[in-house]
């Protein structure tokens, strides 16, 4: 009789840390940052003031803004203040897998997006992924308290001490910054990482009871 080894066990998006393929992770976020870059070249180089497509609060015709605005930019000096942010917290938070950043992302954008249209200032336009990388930031804080997870719990501790004080573009203060954005996409992180800690513990397998081959008579 032989005793096999047990194969290791995934830790699955409740205990891990980084993407369960960092190298396609790694292409993903850069993909989407250079997309960034290439909208705003093609707006600073040719006369066709893409700015105007983000979000104008309360007006039907700026609804569409919430699409658009998160790939828009008030230049470069905006662009490269979001590039770090949207790398490093893009990055971390494909650690469920790219479906699941597919869908998290998805509800930050539209989520913080919906939140400018209907209460930011009247006749203004919001552009900037700010409101995304503050939603990824909030549900890569919180997602730990919710998994029970101490590396995630760790991950977050760090993101804090250096990224915390950038918090505070949830309240309002520079005119010039939509901090509504930056509030309502917090909350849809932590709403989102709620969701999929609570898909998580759903799906999580029931382990296998070893059996012992029966021999022979």
């Amino acid at each position: 009789m032989t005793t096999l080894p047990a194969k290791p066990v995934d830790p699955g998006p409740v205990n891990r840390v980084v993407p369960p393929n960092p190298k396609q992770a790694a292409l993903v976020v850069v993909g989407f940052t250079a997309l960034l870059y290439l909208i705003e070249l093609i707006d600073v180089a040719l006369p066709v003031h893409l700015d105007s497509w983000g979000i104008q609060s309360r007006s039907w015709s700026g609804l569409d803004g919430v699409i658009w605005a998160p790939l828009l930019h008030a230049g470069w000096d905006h662009l490269i203040s979001n590039t770090l942010p949207v790398l490093v917290f893009g990055f971390l938070a494909m650690a469920g897998g790219l479906g699941q950043w597919i869908a998290v992302t998805v509800t930050i954008w539209l989520v913080s997006g919906l939140g400018v249209w209907l209460t930011g200032p009247s006749g203004a336009t919001t552009v900037g992924a700010s409101g995304v990388a503050f939603g990824w930031l909030a549900f890569l804080l919180v997602r730990g308290i919710f998994n029970r997870s101490l590396k995630q719990l760790a991950v977050a501790v760090v993101l804090f001490l250096y990224w915390g004080s950038t918090l505070l573009g949830v309240l309002p203060g520079n005119p010039g910054i939509s901090w509504q954005g930056h509030l309502f996409g917090a909350l849809a992180g932590v709403l989102t990482a709620w969701l999929t800690a609570r898909a998580s513990r759903d799906k999580k397998p029931i382990p296998a009871t070893p059996t012992t081959p029966e021999l022979p008579a």
